[in-house]
């Protein structure tokens, strides 16, 4: 009861609050993701067209190093609302993309408070916080992005974080391609999403504060790397939404397979799956 009471707590405070968040779409940045994303660095230049779901990696949040807490996280309160269970991990988002984005363009993002729902689920008490990602150049929406992140209770210290078993990843792909998950591409990630969960780079903590077997790999480096293979696959077609779910954890160092249907009256599912062939992300895309 006085958990229930504590989220409503917060959801009346903090439900429908807005945070502007304003960045340059810089050469220099893309350079940086286009080295991360093993492309070529120098073929972004001014004005470049992009591909517009790359939005999701500009304007992050810029906590103060001294609100960062324990776990690498802003302080509970400082960006995100104070919501009373310890851990938190992204599980999936839905997204519109109406408009296009160029190097060199001013973005503003508002970021909103659009949902905080406690429930109980198979590993115990979880709350989803849903925050609603508004991007705009010129004053025109370019895209709106619909983030949900699941916050759980801790473990206690030795004890296994709970894992879905998984199910098998589907096995009609159209196409498929091998990702290497690697300690540099994590890190790297990171780095320009300013992440500092020390899930992704401190072993010792993954294992001892959180019981994980290993460092986990980045739910939205998942999802950025299956949206380019997806997109990739989609020759002539123009992104303009998808809904996306992560089901399963990928530890740091894996080698994962992206693949997915062939695009078929604007409409593509895509998946990614672990070396086990366990089902550990999956999208639905609509294109254009």
């Amino acid at each position: 009861m006085d958990f229930v009471i504590a989220i409503e707590k917060v959801r009346q405070e903090w439900l429908g609050r807005v945070r502007v968040i304003e960045d340059d779409v810089s050469p220099s940045m893309l350079r940086r993701i286009a080295a991360m994303l093993d492309l070529d660095p120098d073929a972004y230049p001014r004005g470049t067209l992009l591909p517009t779901h790359w939005v999701s990696l500009f304007a992050q949040e810029s906590a103060r190093q001294g609100d960062i807490g324990a776990d690498g996280h802003p302080e509970p309160g400082v960006t995100l609302p104070p919501i009373p269970l310890p851990r938190r991990m992204g599980a999936g988002r839905r997204v519109r993309l109406p408009g296009t984005l160029r190097v060199g363009d001013a973005l503003v993002k508002r970021a909103e408070v659009a949902g905080i729902e406690p429930k109980m689920a198979r590993t115990g008490t979880i709350c989803v916080l849903t925050m609603r990602h508004t991007y705009l150049v010129g004053g025109e929406t370019i895209a709106v992005d619909e983030f949900d992140a699941i916050y759980r209770e801790a473990v206690p210290p030795g004890t296994p974080s709970p894992v879905n078993p998984g199910t098998p990843a589907p096995d009609d792909a159209a196409w498929r391609q091998a990702a290497q998950v690697s300690n540099a591409l994590v890190f790297r990630y990171s780095a320009i999403t300013w992440n500092a969960h020390r899930i992704h780079y401190d072993a010792d903590y993954a294992r001892e504060a959180e019981g994980y077997p290993a460092l986990v790999q980045n739910g939205g480096l998942t999802m950025q790397l299956l949206l380019d293979a997806a997109v990739a696959n989609a020759p002539g077609l123009r992104l303009i939404g998808y809904t996306a779910r992560l089901t399963r954890p990928i530890y740091v160092g894996a080698r994962i397979t992206l693949a997915g249907s062939a695009a078929s009256e604007g409409r593509m599912r895509a998946w990614a799956a672990d070396a086990e062939g366990k089902l550990c992300a999956e999208m639905e895309l609509d294109f254009a």
